[in-house]
């Protein structure tokens, strides 16, 4: 609106102590009496723990406790969320290992130096067993089981109740299965925490995205109320997902401080962060049925999710949010779905920036562009006869979620209008036709996203003495930048100066109730609760200044900071004058409250890559990326083009280089920055990211989530883009990543055939139920 500061770049506010590193992470917290620990992990990816001697251990220069399972208990400890209750995992593994990580004891010392020699004597007798890494071979028969009294390897599962075919009235059936690859989250800061036991409970300094959470986590672990555990997120390095809550690890930590009454410290090596954070991870087999003209007239997905070891809620995610975001922006009429979570001898999966839509979309853009292919489509023409038309709205899917609003048309026409597609085809054309090595590939994705979920979140804004605001919610930034844009609104609602505005955070001992950061509910959520806190304040004061001005509420104007009378400019009060009179007559002013989202929002966008592969080599070259996303009503354009870049470059770097990878007995062979594809700098390039407006009528404030928008659509127009600077030579498909060496062998030998059948599995649990079998999340 005129005159507002919504809707205008305002720089962030919570930057300048990082950039004089000023930060506090956790690794900052030192204090007396503090001890630090070390685990001993498991060089084993399947083994039986056949005894564990702790004695030169305990008897080590400045070890203070040396633990195991016998000692720190052998219950199963609460998660982020618990897929299945036959898969429990105490703080340290109980009689076998099940993942090379997995943490067998723990060496509590004066010093880290003295814990890290220390934790070297420790020594452990495994019986190894056989392992299975591979989730199609989890399912097969005879494959090692996680645990035996589950009697398969299946954590979860959905299941269709009938055996309709969605594909009988299909003219053209494209069939394809394809890998959606297990990543490392690798922020820069791995896990960390600091526990301090009180009389009654703890006090914890957690790296985590969701404060109130952890201390719930915590408290159920150590067994003790809420009440009695204060958990606080200083800074924090970095998340994507990776640092939902709490887990067994932290948990081990708070029940070891306990016993031994003392301060203790880990912090996460990054040896360890390589195998703690993992996130993606399915097999999808997707077959899409059209008309000849390319019209959709089913879909039939069959997914695998990865679970990893003790059933790691990842897996989880594809008979979740996969499954809600299955068809994607287009209109289906008639959708199949299955999913089946498996467990492995692999590290635990848990979340990464999208946490299971970014697969959903992936897998219906993959197809679709390999649909277009068959049918002699260009990639635009399939996905325009196929959006959902922007009169449809809400548009009611088959998975159930009730798309709010969109225009997904507009977003596509915008990428390939900034793109110009037609001159990168005709230079695709020219290096075709003469022989270069060289060649340009152009591909694009339309997407849209599920964020918010719905719930409920705090918001206050409490009146200082001096007219200064503090301003505080229940949701937890790690670099989303809450504090400015939440600062914007009340600035905007109460015209005080952002200067004037303090915001508080991740504070259980302050912040009452918090839902934390994830699922791109910040804004919508959170911002929202503020928003609905500063109106009340405002209206508080409106109240307070009539009285001081006495006049009726209705006659008071607030504008500019400044509180008039109608029809009487010379009288006037500010905010530091009304401050001050509400302090002494009134105890204060400012209002606590919570806002719930009735329902999810569902941002949308489209994606155009251009890549440039060597066809001698294999290597892919980024060298244009357009994104178009829309995030309903931007607060903060510069938060926002941030959010684009960050996830944007990391949905590139899944599509060309990261990976985590196994070998057949368990070993991680890419668990260190020397073997793991991350992206630096120099592989990157400037992302060409803009925005389509369309406001949801679902919140107040209109604004639906940005955080992982862009990691969603960039990664299949990556992919679309490789396959498309070789489907002149016979390429149908090339699995994530597309790396070098992948995308050579392809030009070697293009497969005729990218379709396989899925695992048996699918049929054995077909009429078992459509409903996951999630115990708790």
């Amino acid at each position: 609106m005129p005159g507002s500061i919504l809707g205008t770049q305002v720089r962030r506010v919570e930057d300048e102590e990082l950039l004089l590193g000023q930060g506090t992470f956790v690794d900052n917290l030192e204090g007396e009496g503090v001890a630090h620990a070390i685990f001993v992990r498991s060089p084993f990816a399947h083994a039986v723990i056949a005894g564990i001697d702790t004695t030169e251990a305990r008897a080590a220069d400045g070890v203070l406790a040396v633990y195991t399972a016998d000692d720190l208990g052998y219950d199963n400890l609460p998660s982020f969320a618990a897929v299945n209750k036959q898969a429990p995992r105490a703080a340290l593994a109980v009689g076998k290992v099940r993942y090379v990580g997995d943490p067998v004891a723990v060496v509590i010392a004066e010093t880290r130096a003295q814990a890290v020699d220390a934790a070297e004597l420790v020594d452990v007798d495994y019986d190894d067993l056989p392992a299975v890494t591979d989730m199609e071979d989890a399912l097969a028969e005879g494959a090692p089981l996680q645990f035996e009294e589950i009697g398969s390897n299946i954590a979860t599962f959905r299941a269709a109740k009938d055996d309709v075919d969605v594909l009988d009235d299909a003219e053209h059936v494209t069939r394809v299965r394809m890998v959606n690859q297990r990543i490392a989250v690798a922020p820069i800061e791995g896990n960390a925490i600091l526990v301090r036991p009180t009389d009654d409970g703890l006090e914890a300094w957690v790296s985590t995205q969701h404060p109130h959470l952890a201390r719930d986590l915590l408290a159920k672990s150590v067994g003790v109320e809420p009440e009695h555990v204060r958990v606080v997120a200083p800074h924090v390095g970095g998340a994507f997902g990776g640092k939902a809550g709490s887990t067994t690890d932290h948990a081990a930590i708070a029940l070891a401080a306990r016993r031994l009454g003392r301060a203790v410290k880990w912090i996460e090596r990054r040896s360890e962060a390589m195998l703690s954070m993992h996130g993606r991870g399915q097999v999808q087999y997707a077959e899409l049925g059209l008309t000849r003209d390319g019209t959709i007239t089913g879909l039939r997905m069959r997914v695998l999710g990865e679970c990893g070891a003790y059933a790691g809620f990842g897996g989880a995610l594809a008979v979740g949010p996969t499954y809600l975001m299955a068809q994607g922006p287009y209109a289906v009429p008639r959708l199949r779905f299955e999913a089946i979570g498996v467990m492995t001898n692999t590290a635990p999966v848990g979340a990464f920036r999208g946490a299971g839509r970014p697969e959903a979309a992936a897998a219906i853009d993959r197809v679709l562009d390999l649909a277009a292919q068959e049918l002699g489509l260009l990639p635009e023409e399939i996905r325009r006869k196929n959006l959902i038309p922007k009169d449809a709205f809400p548009f009611q899917t088959l998975p159930g979620p009730a798309y709010d609003i969109g225009d997904y048309e507009l977003s596509l026409q915008e990428a390939l209008r900034i793109a110009d597609v037609d001159t990168a085809r005709a230079e695709q054309r020219r290096r075709i036709e003469a022989g270069e090595a060289r060649l340009l590939g152009i591909g694009m994705a339309t997407y849209v996203e599920i964020t918010g979920f719905g719930g409920s979140e705090f918001g206050s804004v409490q009146l200082q003495p001096d007219g200064s605001v503090t301003v505080m919610s229940g949701t937890s930034a790690h670099g989303q930048g809450h504090a400015t844009s939440f600062s914007m609104i009340v600035s905007d609602l109460l015209g005080i100066p952002m200067e004037r505005i303090t915001y508080r955070q991740s504070d259980t001992a302050i912040v009452r109730t918090g839902g934390g950061t994830g699922g791109s509910r910040s804004l919508q959520i959170g911002g929202n609760a503020v928003s609905k806190a500063a109106g009340e304040t405002r209206e508080q004061a409106i109240a307070v200044a009539a009285r001081m001005l006495e006049a009726n509420t209705s006659d008071i104007s607030l504008e500019d900071g400044v509180f008039t009378v109608a029809g009487v400019p010379d009288v006037a009060i500010s905010w530091e004058q009304l401050a001050s009179y509400a302090h002494e007559h009134d105890g204060g002013l400012g209002v606590d409250t919570d806002f719930t989202l009735e329902g999810a929002t569902f941002p949308f966008g489209a994606h155009v890559s251009i890549v440039e592969v060597d066809t001698e080599t294999g290597r892919v070259r980024p060298l244009r990326h357009i994104l178009v996303d829309d995030c309903g009503r931007i607060v903060n354009p510069m938060i926002v083009a941030g959010q684009q870049h960050g996830g944007g470059l990391q949905g590139i770097s899944q599509a060309l280089w990261e990976e985590m990878v196994y070998d057949e007995s368990g070993t991680p062979i890419t668990s260190s920055f020397a073997d793991y594809a991350l992206p630096t700098a120099a592989d990157g390039i400037m992302l060409e990211a803009s925005n389509t407006e369309t406001p949801t009528p679902v919140n107040p404030i209109g604004a639906k989530g940005i955080g992982e928008s862009a990691t969603i659509g960039s990664t299949p127009a990556v992919q679309n883009a490789v396959v498309d600077a070789l489907k002149h030579l016979g390429v149908k498909h090339i699995d994530l990543p597309c790396t070098a060496e992948r995308v050579w062998r392809e030009i070697q030998n293009p497969r005729t055939d990218v379709w396989r059948e899925p695992p048996a599995a699918f049929d054995r649990l077909r009429n078992d139920g459509d409903e996951p079998e999630i115990v708790e999340a």
